[in-house]
């Protein structure tokens, strides 16, 4: 990869490396939890149901596994940590009875985690800057194209056109427009557009 990078120009290495942040934004947004972290711990927030009350959780922090979710119910999240933790500094609180805050102590800390369980989308440590980033914060081109692949990604969840393909309706409903309104004789009434 990095041979990759050396051959493309700085505008291209710019350009992939916001596309990148881009994707990699979006594969964080969709999971079940919000996560940061900081050199020596990472913090986890899971929204659970409101109302939700401390005993009707299912909660395991374990060396290298973290389980979260309701009893008797299949987990929020679960699964194997990405690395190691120090169980006894590791604490949950129930924030609000809405949310669940995990907070894990790094057992080596003084690395970057990729992502909290092994199985979830990675993030490229090599970017990370120690105080995150919001949405607001991104140059105007970087958080365009990060909002247009949340959308896409939401509306293709939904089963409806992404904006892409909405763009191409538009286009074509302008098109038919401009035809009824040159041939006024046609009847248009009946049409189905795909």
């Amino acid at each position: 990869m990095a041979d990759d990078n050396e051959s493309l120009s700085p505008e291209e290495r710019e350009r992939k490396d916001k596309e990148a942040r881009a994707r990699e934004i979006v594969e964080q947004s969709a999971l079940p939890y919000k996560w940061s972290q900081e050199l020596g711990e990472v913090d986890v927030v899971v929204p659970v149901p409101k109302g939700t009350r401390g005993k009707e959780l299912s909660i395991t922090i374990a060396k290298k596994k973290l389980n979260v979710g309701l009893k008797g119910q299949e987990p929020i999240m679960g699964g194997e940590l990405c690395k190691e933790i120090k169980v006894d500094d590791s604490t949950w609180t129930l924030e609000d009875n809405e949310a669940v805050h995990i907070h894990l102590e790094k057992l080596n800390q003084q690395t970057w985690w990729e992502n909290v369980l092994t199985h979830h989308p990675k993030i490229d440590t090599t970017k990370i800057e120690p105080e995150n980033s919001k949405l607001s914060d991104l140059d105007g081109e970087t958080r365009g194209m990060v909002e247009k692949m949340m959308f896409d990604n939401q509306q293709k969840q939904m089963g409806k056109p992404t904006s892409d393909e909405l763009k191409k309706m538009e286009i074509t409903l302008q098109t038919l427009k401009k035809f009824q309104a040159a041939h006024p004789e046609l009847d248009f009434s009946q049409a189905k557009i795909t």
